[in-house]
């Protein structure tokens, strides 16, 4: 077979009963990328086959920092309490478009290198994001000024900068390898949150019609730039129907998971409002997964400070119920500020309120972890 030529059709039978909401999983599921590398294919295969037997668990900027700790070789608030490493490692390119050494994150993006591939070597798994600033006002990404992703299209005044912004993006991601030299496959998530209004990016600042030429624009720009070592996600924040998710949707061979990022509120206490938020949406993206043969995930969740001792397994664990999604990942662990003394997590560390119900939601057969990737 021809490596620029692939193909990818998983035919899996699933055993046993389950749920009827799940019953009718189609899984003929190809990459979007024909080009795809071998290594992109296999993560591919296996994201699949591990969703068949539970859902991986993630969690962002794992091993550069934790609650009072920062960047110690082979640390993670996860493997503190569990003795083990998530499934999944979120990180984010934001700052390599104006040249920073750092992330948005503070994180050297040669520092991100090394647990990127590090974390692979173990058999864990990638997920990037990219909080990229505003190329129209130079702000951050939140500065939603109207129109300016229009001018990044073909024949916008900022399509020339956009452009090498993706030259840069093209070349970091082409330089994560493996010790065979192979480039590390990434589940690449741009645009995220993109039925929210507060990025640039995002519903009510572009048509849903320049949404997708800019999304199109991109997946075809980096694949032309020899970029073949990403499973391409696309993601939303809160929706409510299947129009709604699927109104900026670029078509089914410009993306391979679908997913949406869901996070409990201070005002929801109990978590009622939460689960069945996320039940609702999943019930809808797991229509359009069988439908359109696309992996499904929850991308970005969690409750700040986890308050409730008993979170992971009488909330989180409620909200996915029984479906198949690929992955969960929970947001960062920010708890090392210097002068702050506010601290942000959304994953247990030591001694945190709900490190017991962690280590029982750790010990379920669904939830997977980066040693349960390597035994399946």
């Amino acid at each position: 077979m021809k490596k620029n030529i692939i193909t990818l059709i998983i035919a899996v039978f699933i055993g046993g009963s389950c749920s009827s909401q799940n019953n009718k999983a189609n899984t003929n599921l190809s990459l979007s990328d024909h080009k795809a590398t071998p290594e992109t294919v296999s993560l591919y295969k296996k994201l699949n086959k591990l969703s068949q037997k539970g859902f991986l668990f993630g969690h962002q900027d794992d091993l550069a920092y934790g609650v009072k700790w920062k960047y110690e070789d082979g640390r993670s608030d996860i493997k503190d309490v569990v003795g083990d490493y998530p499934g999944v490692y979120g990180w984010d390119l934001a700052g390599l478009e104006k040249d920073s050494p750092n992330n948005i994150d503070g994180i050297p993006f040669t520092k991100m290198k090394q647990y990127i591939e590090q974390s692979h070597e173990r058999g864990g798994i990638t997920t990037i994001s990219w909080h990229f600033d505003n190329p129209a006002t130079g702000k951050s990404a939140w500065d939603n000024t109207p129109n300016s992703l229009k001018t990044i299209l073909p024949g916008g005044e900022n399509h020339q900068k956009f452009t090498v912004w993706l030259d840069k993006a093209a070349a970091y991601l082409l330089s994560l390898k493996d010790k065979k030299g192979k480039n590390i496959p990434v589940l690449f998530r741009p645009y995220h949150e993109l039925t929210g209004g507060w990025f640039w990016w995002g519903k009510g600042n572009c048509t849903p019609e320049e949404f997708k030429a800019a999304w199109k624009f991109t997946f075809e720009y980096l694949q032309k730039k020899g970029v073949h070592n990403l499973i391409y996600v696309y993601n939303t924040s809160s929706f409510n129907t299947k129009e709604d998710f699927l109104a900026h949707y670029p078509g089914d061979n410009y993306a391979d998971m679908i997913s949406f990022d869901s996070y409990q509120n201070n005002d929801d206490k109990e978590g009622q409002k939460f689960i069945a938020e996320v039940q609702n949406q999943l019930k809808i993206i797991n229509e359009i997964g069988i439908e359109k043969h696309k992996l499904i995930a929850v991308a970005e969740a969690g409750y700040e400070a986890i308050p409730d001792p008993k979170w992971w397994t009488g909330t989180l664990l409620k909200a996915i119920g029984d479906y198949k999604i690929s992955y969960v990942l929970l947001w960062r662990n920010h708890g090392w500020q210097e002068k702050e003394q506010k601290m942000h997590y959304y994953a247990p560390y030591t001694g945190q309120i709900s490190e017991k119900d962690f280590v029982d939601f750790y010990n379920l057969d669904k939830t997977l972890f980066e040693k349960d990737i390597n035994k399946n």
